[in-house]
């Protein structure tokens, strides 16, 4: 008992012991928060070979870790230690140091008791205590931060009552609190309300369309290791883990359900990287990608079929590595040029070659570039698309167009972001400071989730879908001739081919001419930056009115219900004019209306 306890308990305790520390002790807060999280990575390690484990209190099982919840916590465990070393450095001259390694430890150790929980009250206390420290956080990063925290809790919190109501009609369906005692799969009108209440927690906690605008405003604000370990990482194990959960073991699926998702799935992946076309801001434009890879694990688990379900959880793995990736990598850069605008930026990757190395990674990464992991997984959910379509699907080629659409799209926002940091231009800001390749202390998580990105695309069939996804969705079965390992062998004699013509045809001799553009040199001084690239697409006729209307908050649910609270506050306090005569006539009104509602019963 005492050893399954060990990854949440450890954390939060010595998370607790960080929140009670004056600030003159901050390396005090950053020795508790590495031994925390390497404590809850060696236990989780250790746990995890021991699968399956339950812990029972008079014959209430309470804990339960099994194949599904065993890997993704072992995922949240690895992800908490390469946070908290980034965060060494990140964090050293930041006042509020030791509240930040206290919410990252109770976040990490409550997130594992949320993945571990078997009983639903415990499942939605842990639930509950990381929406609380998701706002803590956020709140860490000082000024500004405020409007953004809470919207966030109030956004969270809210899809966490509607997570108490799909587990009070559950209990009432099922007569258990206990999840491995589901009556599965739950089915009727009550079970499909039950059903949609949870999905607007998973869709909220994860960041799937329409529960998604808190992100970019969170990661706009919060310091850049939190963002890299919440809303990039643990929020989106934590959000799939649920829907898997509700989606595969709980509820029965009808097709119109599965529609729901996949077109869900769809709006995710194509809103969200639209937005991030436009950004100039790198935590910005990271965070809407991080909202749109949501959207292709919606569309693997909205399939119902075995592949498409791995696909999905497998993207959700492989996301976690690549977007944690890319956010340490502009936290690099915000380290050192102590600037997020992509119009200030430039010329970096001379500068900061690590960097840069792991940023060209992870970017191939997310857009699905082979042979990398989330070509991996994207081909994955692609497979479980035509699966579907095969099986009555008649809007498999929607959501396929959809999600090959987002990829490419993708690719063409870190060809602008890459070009906006990395390479092009110095821009006179950058060139006015000394920069140099960040510290061990940060390369090293970067690094490490780089070679993971290498690492889970060429052995994706060796290593993470026979280890972590056949135990837990049996009976993947691929089609076509696709193999990592060859195609990586292929892919490297091709480019190693190219590069021996290069040699030979031109030798190592490089031609520099000036900067031109449209056959026309550009004017001294002149730079063109990535953030210019899309402006052409952005003022195309509709995009422009979409884009207004986005950035006027139009679409935003908080917005809009922020709004709509407002207007009903001040009708309610027009009407409260403190003339007696007008409360007598509400009075009677009501009265009124209460006697025709007891006649017509």
């Amino acid at each position: 008992m005492n050893a399954f306890l060990l990854p949440i308990g450890v954390p939060v305790l010595l998370g607790l012991g960080c929140l009670a520390l004056p600030r003159s002790l901050r390396i005090a807060a950053e020795a508790l928060a590495v031994a925390g999280s390497a404590a809850a990575l060696a236990s989780a390690a250790w746990l995890f070979s021991r699968l399956p484990l339950r812990w029972t209190v008079n014959g209430v099982c309470l804990l339960n870790l099994d194949a599904l919840s065993g890997f993704i916590v072992l995922a949240a465990a690895l992800f908490g230690v390469l946070i908290s070393v980034y965060s060494l450095r990140f964090m050293k001259d930041h006042p509020e140091a030791c509240s930040y390694y206290g919410y990252f430890l109770i976040s990490l150790g409550c997130a594992i008791g949320a993945l571990v929980s078997n009983h639903l009250v415990l499942l939605l206390v842990f639930w509950g205590i990381l929406g609380i420290t998701l706002y803590a956080m956020i709140l860490v990063g000082g000024e500004g931060a405020a409007a953004p925290a809470k919207k966030t809790l109030l956004l969270v919190g809210g899809s966490d009552a509607a997570m108490l109501l799909g587990i009070v009609l559950v209990h009432g369906l099922a007569s258990t609190f206990e999840a491995d005692r589901l009556a599965a799969p739950l089915q009727g009108a009550t079970a499909t309300v039950a059903f949609v209440a949870l999905a607007v927690a998973a869709f909220a906690k994860a960041g799937a369309f329409p529960l998604h605008t808190w992100i970019p405003d969170a990661a706009e604000a919060a310091p850049v290791p939190a963002t890299a370990f919440l809303p990039a990482a643990l929020d989106k194990l934590l959000g799939i883990y649920l829907l898997v959960r509700i989606c595969v073991d709980w509820f029965a699926q009808s097709p119109a359900m599965r529609t729901v998702l996949m077109a869900l799935g769809a709006l995710t992946v194509i809103t969200a990287v639209m937005m991030a076309l436009i950004q100039h801001d790198i935590r910005r434009l990271l965070a809407y990608h991080a909202v749109s890879q949501v959207g292709y694990m919606v569309l693997g688990i909205g399939t119902g079929n075995p592949v498409g379900i791995a696909g999905g959880l497998f993207h959700m793995l492989n996301h976690s590595i690549y977007k944690s990736c890319l956010f340490l990598t502009g936290g690099a850069v915000q380290h050192r040029t102590n600037e997020t605008d992509l119009d200030h930026l430039g010329g970096l990757g001379r500068f900061m070659p690590v960097t840069w190395a792991c940023f060209l990674v992870a970017a191939f990464s997310i857009s699905g570039v082979p042979p990398f992991n989330g070509f991996a997984s994207k081909w994955m959910i692609y497979q479980g698309l035509i699966q579907a379509g095969q099986n009555g699907d008649s809007l498999w080629m929607v959501w396929l167009v959809a999600a090959l659409f987002g990829s490419a799209l993708t690719l063409a926002s870190f060809m602008k972001l890459a070009h906006a940091v990395f390479l092009g231009s110095p821009s006179p800001e950058t060139e006015s400071r000394p920069v140099k390749e960040v510290g061990f202390g940060m390369a090293a998580p970067m690094v490490i989730l780089a070679a993971l990105c290498v690492v889970f695309g060429v052995f994706a069939t060796r290593i993470p879908i026979p280890a972590f996804l056949a135990p837990v969705v049996p009976g993947i079965e691929f089609s076509g001739l696709w193999e990592p390992g060859t195609a990586t062998v292929l892919i490297l004699a091709g480019l190693a081919v190219g590069l021996c013509l290069y040699w030979l045809g031109n030798g190592i001799k490089v031609r520099r001419t000036d900067r031109f553009m449209g056959g026309e040199e550009l004017p001294a001084g002149d730079r063109i930056t990535g953030s210019q690239f899309y402006k052409t697409f952005r003022d195309l006729p509709g995009f422009r009115t979409a884009y207004a209307r986005a950035e006027a908050r139009v679409f935003d649910l908080y917005d809009q219900g922020a709004r709509l609270a407002l207007w009903i506050a001040g009708f309610l306090r027009r009407a409260h004019t403190g003339v007696l005569t007008m409360y007598m006539a509400w009075l009677v009104v009501g009265l009124v209306a209460l006697l025709f509602v007891l006649m017509r019963r």
